[in-house]
């Protein structure tokens, strides 16, 4: 058992040495300006992450190709980029004014350009989680390329197997294809993935769009020629990142365009002065939470009290979500849609023009100020704290500095859980930043008390705050857990957001000292099963209720609910 302990020990040490190499060594590519994923400048990082072996990457060490983590990073990089021999990372530089198309990756936002044949240019708004994020990704699907090249190159001269000549022919057809001539090149890209043809079949239509059905085969076979073209033709991969990008990471710019933006609509319509609750939530579960029931309650009465909830959040029901949207906005919502380049969109609520006794919180009691929530949408890793930095700062007027009355920040989101499993609720009681000696200690004013009897398992306790979900592994996740470090779950923005929080209410005085602060979270995933990571596929409904009740509580707070 002893033995067993320290073989455990000695894989999450290996585990925590490998992040903080891959943190290391993508921050020197980044200062170099370029370097090639699968050449010389790139073996550090691909062997720290093979050394690593996150989850989320399944069979990334093995001979086989990964496809459920595939599939996960393809959903998150722009479509085409497989094609792209040339990837470069910029910073808005105006090519929205320009005619390229955006492209925006269906699972993140983040706008990208197709230059031409070869190029990619991927914008980044977002900080150094987005750069780790996106240079993780593609560093796995560069190592996956090769192992299509290593079973379809018969030899350094460009001699190719049956089936990749086969497979190249049915993609370079680029026509529709039947059900025969489908499954027969599923067959020919089963062997080369050292695959089942079951296997193929059961995660095919996950990478087809409704323009390219087959996107699967067009995916494999250029991953594969440009792999097979690094070899016998020394044509390598670049990744660059542009000078103006270089220069401004870390500076806050879109950080402090997106609170000015709210605090200039705060000082038009006169709320500045007004006790202010912020809330990082997604865009619609504060707004139906509170209007959803006096627009659609009639039909819901004797219905499942998230009945309602889960409606609101099936597709095919933008009827429904449009006309709550239009109460809302008759009724104190302002919305924000982002134009400063973090991609956060915003709404605030302004509870004065809110008829509480017909809203789905008659018995709140509120001071002689009525309260304003800002609500903004899901911050990415360190992006958290610039964003809640930039808006915890004082308004510069012409008269001088306006200092906002924050009374609450509330934090909801989805993270990974290390005890339980999807659609269990996590209350933190402190935060600790992986990779450094930053640990986040606070007062929750949630409780696990208050989500008492209502199925769904509440667990309590430290959370670890990572790099980044792609980069993690059992070993140093279960070392978190069983450790005294007792830690419950992980997620990418909770030691942000309080190193903001306490550095503007402790430090710089810009707000109240005693800002309360809520942490809840449900989980997305369980890092530590088999089948339950974030590659395993989304939550479903089976999120809906964690999701509602946690900002139900979050609100009762807010609207002194007795």
């Amino acid at each position: 058992m002893k033995e067993l302990k320290n073989i455990s020990r000695s894989r999450a040490q290996e585990s925590s040495a490998a992040i903080e190499r891959l943190y290391i060594t993508m921050r020197h590519l980044f200062n170099r300006g370029f370097y090639k994923p699968m050449g010389v400048s790139g073996e550090t990082l691909r062997e720290a992450l093979l050394s690593l072996r996150p989850e989320i990457y399944g069979t990334i060490a093995e001979e086989k190709v990964e496809l459920n983590g595939l599939l996960y990073v393809i959903e998150r990089l722009p479509v085409g980029i497989e094609e792209c021999r040339y990837i470069n990372l910029t910073s808005d530089e105006g090519y929205s004014k320009s005619h390229f198309q955006p492209i925006v990756p269906p699972k993140r936002r983040r706008n990208c350009y197709r230059i031409d044949d070869e190029q990619m240019n991927i914008e980044i708004t977002r900080g150094r989680s987005d750069i780790y994020d996106i240079l993780t990704h593609l560093t796995f699907i560069f190592i996956e390329s090769h192992k299509i090249k290593n079973r379809v190159l018969i030899d350094e001269e460009g001699r190719l197997t049956r089936d990749w000549e086969k497979l190249e022919q049915v993609v370079l057809q680029n026509k529709k294809l039947t059900l025969i001539d489908r499954e027969k090149a599923i067959s020919h890209a089963s062997n080369i993935l050292g695959r089942t043809f079951a296997e193929v079949i059961d995660i095919y239509e996950g990478f087809g769009t409704k323009e390219k059905p087959d996107r699967f085969l067009h995916v494999l076979y250029w991953l594969g020629k440009l792999a097979i073209e690094e070899v016998v033709d020394n044509n390598k991969r670049t990744i660059t990142f542009s000078p103006i990008l270089r220069e401004r990471l870390g500076h806050h710019i879109y950080g402090e365009i997106w609170a000015n933006n709210i605090k200039e609509v705060l000082e038009q319509n006169d709320l500045l002065a007004r006790p202010i609750h912020i809330i990082s939530a997604n865009m619609h579960s504060v707004m139906n939470s509170v209007f959803a029931e006096p627009v659609l309650g009639s039909k819901y009465k004797a219905a499942d009290d998230f009945q309602i909830f889960e409606d609101l959040s099936k597709s095919g029901n933008d009827a429904l979500r449009k006309k709550v949207e239009e109460f809302a906005l008759q009724h104190g919502m302002i919305s924000l849609p982002d134009t400063s380049g973090t991609n956060i969109d915003v709404q605030i609520f302004d509870t004065a023009k809110i008829d509480i006794k017909k809203s789905a919180f008659p018995k709140a009691t509120f001071g002689k100020e009525k309260p304003v929530l800002i609500v903004m949408d899901y911050a990415f890793g360190e992006q958290a704290f610039e964003t809640i930095d930039e808006l915890l700062k004082p308004y510069k007027t012409a008269n001088g500095k306006i200092f906002l009355n924050v009374e609450s920040v509330s934090i909801m989101g989805k993270a990974g859980i290390l005890q339980g499993g999807k659609g269990d609720i996590m209350i933190p009681n402190a935060h600790v930043n992986e990779g450094t000696a930053d640990n986040y200690p606070f007062e929750n004013e949630l409780t696990t008390e208050m989500f008492e009897g209502n199925d769904i398992p509440v667990f309590a306790g430290p959370m670890v705050t990572v790099l980044g979900t792609s980069l993690q592994n059992k070993d140093l996740l279960q070392f978190f857990h069983d450790s005294t470090w007792g830690a419950i779950g992980l997620e990418m923005e909770g030691a942000y957001y309080q190193k903001a929080i306490q550095s503007a209410s402790r430090i710089r005085k810009s707000i109240n000292p005693n800002v309360k602060v809520r942490y809840a979270y449900y989980a997305s995933d369980n890092p530590l099963e088999t089948g339950s990571t974030l590659a395993s596929g989304g939550l479903g409904t089976t999120g809906v209720k964690p999701t509602y009740l946690i900002t139900i509580k979050i609100i009762e707070q807010i609207f002194n609910v007795k």
